[in-house]
């Protein structure tokens, strides 16, 4: 009786430790798997936090890339503005030297200054002091080259940087074509400015009335002056 009562205590006891075994293997078993999962997590975090520190890295890097290229296409842009200026104002340097050199037709507003013989009157002396002469005509073609003129013609003939006005007998040679009086000085450009500086007291016109030169003064609405052409031009 006493080895039964022996042999289930034995049982019991054996029981309730497979039973403590076995909840301490499941409870060892869940942790492991718990810190297998949180393992998993922090590695997961890590790679994640790793790429983000990469994709803000290389943002960064982009941003800066892309500062440098706007501050190279705004230094291009500048350049651009910069060439165009100067070709403009090349283009005007050249368009205002054509125009001087008579290569270009122009029009515009301007003045027509005529200066003829006066009338001779024996009692005063000599009949050259009646006559226009080259200085009378080279007085107001310089005069209106001061004044801003852009182009000025001798009876048609227009002039150049080059052209040269002399006496020739009882006529004016321009660039080698003759000329009698009365002559008439065209002049292009603004006119009220042309007007004042040719009537100004004590200026080109008295000194051309003094002369016994007859005078006339007309403002042009319009004034056409074709291209010379050299010897090269068509």
């Amino acid at each position: 009786m006493k080895l039964k009562k022996n042999r289930i205590v034995f049982a019991l006891v054996f029981l309730v430790l497979g039973f403590m075994i076995s909840y301490s293997y499941q409870l060892t078993k869940n942790n492991a798997n718990q810190v297998t999962i949180n393992d998993r997590e922090w590695e997961r975090n890590i790679q994640l936090r790793n790429q983000l520190n990469d994709l803000e890295e290389k943002n960064t890097r982009l941003q800066e890339e892309l500062f440098e290229k706007q501050k190279t296409l705004f230094e291009l842009e500048e350049s651009i503005v910069e060439d165009e200026k100067l070709l403009a104002h090349l283009a005007e340097e050249v368009e205002e030297l054509r125009m001087v050199l008579g290569k270009v037709a122009v029009q515009g507003e301007g003045i027509e200054v005529t200066l003829d013989d006066g009338t001779f009157d024996p009692k005063a002396g000599d009949i050259n002091s009646f006559l226009v002469h080259e200085h009378h005509v080279l007085n107001v073609v310089n005069e209106l080259y001061i004044s801003g003129a852009e182009a000025i013609a001798i009876n048609g003939k227009r002039l150049t940087s080059n052209s040269y006005i002399e006496c020739t007998g009882p006529v004016i040679t321009v660039d080698g074509e003759q000329f009698p009086a009365p002559f008439v000085i065209s002049a292009i450009g603004d006119a009220d400015t042309l007007v004042k500086a040719i009537n100004i007291q004590g200026g080109v016109k008295d000194q051309l009335v003094n002369d016994n030169i007859v005078f006339k003064l007309e403002k042009k609405d319009k004034i056409v002056m074709k291209t010379i052409l050299g010897k090269n031009d068509s």
